[in-house]
C-alpha cells in the first residue's frame, strides 16, 4: 500500500500556508502509513538534486511526508549541482553528500519547486514511493572501501529539460545506482504551479551564461534524452 489515508496527507499538506526561515520543519502528523518502526539503522537518509551538464536547475522548497506521517519542508537546501559525464544521457554513478537535505524516516510523498534556468521555467515535481523503496533504504548493501556498512542511504534526484526527472538510490559503498520505482510522477508549471506559486526566486529575464551557450549551440532542444 502506498499510502494509509491519502486525506490524512493532504490534510498534513494543506498545514503549510506559510513558508518556514529555519532549514528544516517537521510539522504537522497524518496516519503512520505502516505498522512498525521505520527509523532507519543509520539514522538519517539525505536526498540531492543533480542536473546534466550545462543545463542548470535550481530547487527552492521541498516537501516530504514519511512514512512515520511526518510533514518535513525544506527551504534552506543543499545547492543543485551539474553532473560532468551526464551529457546526452544519464551517468549511473553519480555520488552527491549532503548537509541540509536530510530527513529521520523514508519518504511516502514528496514534492519539490524548482527553477530550470535552462528552460527558464519553474516546475512543481510530485511522487510517491512505494513500500520497496522503504525496504530498499533500510537493507545493507555490503561494505565500504574502509570496511563501514554500506546503505542506501542517499536519493538522487536528475532534472532536466523539459521538467523531466529521474529517481535513484545511491550506495554509500559507491557503484551503479539503484533506478527507485516511483507512482504517480508528474510535473507542473505555468498556471497549474499549485505548491510552486509564486516561490521562484530566480530572474529568467537574464540569459544563458556564455558556457550553457557553448554547450547548446548547435543542438536542438531539450539537448538529449532524458
Amino acid at each position: 500500500m502506498v499510502l494509509k489515508g491519502i486525506s490524512s496527507l493532504l490534510f498534513v499538506l494543506s498545514l503549510t500556508g506559510c513558508h518556514a526561515q529555519a532549514a528544516q520543519q517537521t510539522q504537522g502528523r497524518s496516519a503512520p502509513v505502516a505498522e512498525g518502526d521505520w527509523s532507519l539503522p543509520y539514522g538519517k537518509w539525505g536526498f540531492a538534486f543533480f542536473t546534466p551538464e550545462a543545463l542548470p536547475a535550481t530547487v527552492t522548497h521541498v516537501r516530504i511526508v514519511d512514512t512515520a506521517g511526518y510533514l518535513n519542508t525544506f527551504n534552506t537546501l543543499d545547492g543543485t549541482q551539474s553532473n560532468p559525464y551526464s551529457i546526452g544521457k544519464w551517468f549511473d554513478k553519480v555520488q552527491r553528500g549532503t548537509h541540509f537535505n536530510k530527513a529521520s524516516h523514508p519518504p511516502q510523498y514528496m514534492v519539490f519547486c524548482w527553477d530550470s534556468i535552462i528552460d527558464m521555467k519553474t516546475y512543481e515535481t510530485s511522487l510517491f514511493f512505494a513500500r520497496e523503496v522503504w525496504e530498499k533504504m533500510r537493507i545493507p548493501t555490503g561494505k565500504d572501501m574502509f570496511g563501514n556498512t554500506a546503505w542506501y542511504d542517499t536519493m538522487l534526484f536528475g532534472l532536466a529539460p523539459e521538467g523531466k526527472v529521474r529517481v535513484w538510490l545511491q550506495n554509500s559503498a559507491g557503484g551503479v545506482n539503484y533506478p527507485v520505482p516511483v507512482i504517480k510522477l508528474q510535473t507542473l508549471s505555468g498556471d497549474k504551479l499549485d505548491v510552486c506559486k509564486g516561490i521562484t526566486k530566480s530572474d529568467f529575464t537574464y540569459g544563458y551564461d556564455q558556457d550553457i551557450k557553448d554547450f547548446i549551440k548547435g543542438k536542438t532542444y531539450p539537448y538529449g534524452a532524458w
